[in-house]
């Protein structure tokens, strides 16, 4: 592990064991380790639902509901090693479920609750889980369409008991409170996060109980986040940031996370930060756009003098965000980057450093980061302040992924000349503050979620009409890129409003709103290579009036 500074050894130092062993366990570390300190009355959880109910758990109630879980999977069968889905919001069965999952020794892998069959199926098929956990809703629309293509699967659990599968509440009534944590180690698996590809499937990177250690020490040090303290993480609990920092690191540190299950409100967010008194707040950059589009007036309706500290993630943020939190909110907005694969926050703008508007910080100690190029002789370190090339860190983090699920190659690739290589394009000025340029691959990133172009177009593809499709991501003023899809159609189907709005359609009930096309665009063909590849980077420098660069290798017909 590369540690110089010694930051991971005392980090590491500062996570319980399992009592009587030497292992470790993320689920024993975020709250039963609380219960055996004496803080079993301390709230855990504040839920809030859609209609403004709220419902608390204490730590000590955390623990005997986790418990409850784990028996329930270990009597249908479940057994350490073994996956466990969820598909679910911002609802507490979720925690409940995760803590559960790590304390019998399983895996769990959240899924983005907007996701519709297609991706859902995709992910299942190369994880092959033993157990999902969902909703009556979700199970109909997403979950019961592709239930022949899961021969794997072995229990549907419905957090609301509808028909279909197994009723959550049943299965917690009739189990024991009381559960022996398994001997899990610190290289144990226990995290499945889905990342999308430029092509093919998407992979899943695979986290071990070890993470924890990194989860607890970068949300004391890149979000301020202290014992106590009111904290609020806005991200999806179905992405890395919704599980690393909306359920582990707050729980680990000790804090009291808010739950809000609605989607965004500008004006239920500032009464959600006033009415709970929120110290720290994680957010994305797009819902800071569309706080901003809401304008300056509306804050200051609201006591929002609790707050400490803003972060923010998923995707760059602009300059001019950060100086509007300083504005309007009275607290700049630190920008911070890291990605599934990292498992946690690597550079930050942290509360003791100067923040340089539209950086994303600075390595946090333990992270060595460095531009790279990729040279004749390997990849070379670039020293020379402001030049753009490839972001890479020094592997050994505690949080860093172990692997892609079934796929060595694919996880090798990641790595060159004893480096990370991120796929994410930067620069690193005079001061050591590093600004992040793009993407060196063609996966679109929007509303701070990474969206495969391959994932998209095999949607697409499954409709009769459509010959050919690539997806591309064009600019948004809210969520940063939107996808534009390319299709080519096939012989006996003509181009029509009718045919755009069936594609449309077919789009988003098999991907789900957040990851289908935004905009389809119809095309006689498709600029390809003379291998066939379809040129992704060539449409979206058409579309956006850029340079097309080489086109030597296209297809002579294009």
């Amino acid at each position: 592990m590369v540690d110089s500074d010694g930051f991971w050894l005392k980090a590491g130092l500062d996570v319980a064991r399992l009592p009587g062993s030497a292992g470790l366990n993320i689920a024993y570390e975020a709250c039963d380790r609380h219960v055996h300190e004496g803080k079993a009355d301390q709230t855990a959880i504040r839920w809030i639902g859609t209609g403004g109910d709220r419902r608390d758990f204490s730590y000590g109630e955390l623990s005997l509901a986790s418990n409850r879980f784990a028996n329930a999977l270990r009597a249908l069968g479940v057994g350490k090693g073994e996956r466990v889905f969820s598909l679910l919001g911002r609802v507490p069965e979720l925690h409940i479920a995760a803590l559960g999952v790590w304390k019998l020794g399983a895996i769990f892998c959240p899924l983005f609750s907007a996701f519709g069959p297609e991706p859902v199926k995709a992910r299942m098929l190369i994880a092959k889980p033993a157990v999902i956990l969902t909703n009556s809703r979700h199970f109909a629309r997403k979950i019961a369409p592709i239930l022949a293509d899961l021969p794997f699967l072995k229990h549907v659990i419905l957090t609301d008991g509808g028909p279909g599968g197994l009723s959550f509440d049943v299965l917690m009534k009739n189990a024991s409170s009381q559960f022996e944590i398994a001997a899990t180690g610190a290289e144990d698996l226990a995290i499945l996060h889905f990342t999308s590809g430029t092509t093919g499937k998407p992979k899943g990177a695979m986290h071990v109980h070890a993470a924890i250690i990194a989860h607890k020490a970068t949300a004391r040090h890149a979000l301020d986040l202290k014992p106590g303290d009111i904290y609020w993480c806005t991200a999806d609990p179905g992405w890395v940031t919704g599980t690393s920092y909306g359920i582990v690191a707050p729980l680990a540190v000790g804090a009291t996370l808010i739950l809000d299950e609605a989607e965004f409100d500008a004006e239920r967010w500032y009464a959600t930060l006033e009415k709970h008194k929120v110290n720290v707040w994680y957010t994305a950059p797009t819902a800071i756009r569309m706080l901003i589009k809401a304008g300056d007036e509306l804050p200051r309706r609201f006591d929002l003098s609790a707050l400490r500290f803003i972060a923010s993630v998923g995707e760059p943020l602009h300059a001019e965000a950060v100086v509007w939190g300083e504005r309007v909110l009275a607290h700049a907005i630190h920008d911070n980057w890291w990605q599934s694969e990292t498992g946690g926050i690597m550079i930050a703008n942290t509360a003791a450093m100067e923040i340089r508007p539209g950086s994303m910080g600075k390595p946090l100690p333990g992270i060595k980061a460095a531009i790279v190029r990729r040279g004749i002789a390997g990849i070379e370190p670039i020293g020379e302040a402001g030049a753009e090339g490839e972001l890479a860190l020094r592997p050994g983090w505690p949080s860093m992924f172990r692997g892609y699920l079934n796929e060595e190659e694919r996880y090798a690739k990641c790595f060159a000349d004893g480096w990370y290589m991120t796929g994410d394009m930067a620069k690193r000025d005079a001061d050591g503050y590093f600004w992040f340029v793009g993407r060196s691959d063609d996966v679109i990133k929007s509303a701070g979620h990474l969206i495969g172009p391959f994932e998209v177009e095999s949607a697409l593809l499954s409709h009769p009409a459509v010959a050919e499709a690539a997806a591309i991501g064009i600019p948004d003023p809210v969520a940063g890129d939107v996808v534009k899809a390319f299709v080519s159609l096939r012989p006996g189907f003509s181009a029509s409003d009718d045919l755009l709005k069936e594609l449309m359609g077919h789009a988003r009930k098999r991907l789900g709103p957040a990851v289908a096309p935004r905009v389809i665009a119809f095309a006689d063909s498709l600029p390809r290579t003379r291998s066939g590849k379809i040129m992704r980077r060539l449409l979206k420098a058409r579309e956006l009036g850029l340079p097309e660069g080489d086109t030597s290798t296209l297809e002579s017909s294009q």
